[in-house]
């Protein structure tokens, strides 16, 4: 369980609440208008923005001031994040070690991951060689591989067409699934959290709210929310 203790989250003058529980291996999709601070949510619970005041704590312990790669996370940004002079079996390998000293475990580790999001044969490829498409399930190959309890996507699928995003989306429910992954997910599409979340945090006027059912949220939304869906 992710736990955000009376927490003030600061990103530069901005400041954003957050007191609320996420239930262990739910899926969540936090929804908000634009610039409401959805991703200084999830920025936060990776450790990449500071928690001013309160605590953050995951299964119980403490992570408030834990280097971001201590944390028990993982997190898909909007562009993946993928090295251009590396090849995928290299950007899947720096989900375990950043220096790619791999050991023969390790090794199948990265070759089971990109097997799993259906880019075997694909190892010694660079990024520029693949579609929109085959990047995004190589970044997500490589925060497979770290085998973490939390997954935390920041829009990574936002530049794919309808039918792409939905594929990969089904693929990341499968995934969370598979490995009892808690997901956090940010969207502009209600469609999206629809389509893979149980759960939804509302992020709006500067807090971030208790999770409440996906369906319930935006079949009968707050008039701040259904403001910005329209």
């Amino acid at each position: 369980m992710l736990r955000l203790d009376d927490a003030v989250i600061a990103n530069g003058a901005f400041r954003l609440q957050a007191d609320l529980e996420i239930p262990a291996q739910s899926k969540v999709a936090v929804i908000g208008p634009s610039g409401a601070g959805k991703s200084t949510l999830i920025e936060a619970i990776a450790g990449f923005l500071p928690v001013e005041t309160g605590h953050l704590l995951w299964n119980g312990r403490e992570i408030t001031n834990d280097h971001p790669s201590t944390r028990p996370v993982a997190m898909l940004f909007q562009d993946g994040n993928l090295f251009q002079h590396l090849t995928l079996a290299q950007n899947v390998a720096l989900g375990l070690h950043p220096d790619l000293r791999l050991s023969p475990d390790d090794q199948k580790k990265v070759d089971a991951a990109l097997d799993r999001v259906g880019l075997a044969g694909f190892e010694r490829r660079k990024p520029a060689d693949l579609s929109g498409g085959q990047r995004s399930r190589a970044a997500l190959a490589r925060v497979l591989v770290q085998r973490r309890g939390m997954l935390l996507l920041d829009e990574p699928f936002a530049a794919l067409g309808p039918a792409l995003r939905a594929e990969m989306l089904d693929l990341v429910s499968e995934l969370v699934s598979e490995t009892s992954a808690t997901l956090l997910m940010v969207s502009h599409d209600p469609q999206d959290a629809r389509r893979i979340t149980n759960l939804a945090v509302l992020v709006a006027e500067g807090r971030a709210a208790k999770p409440v059912d996906t369906e319930q949220l935006l079949n009968n939304p707050p008039p701040v929310l259904r403001k910005y869906l329209g």
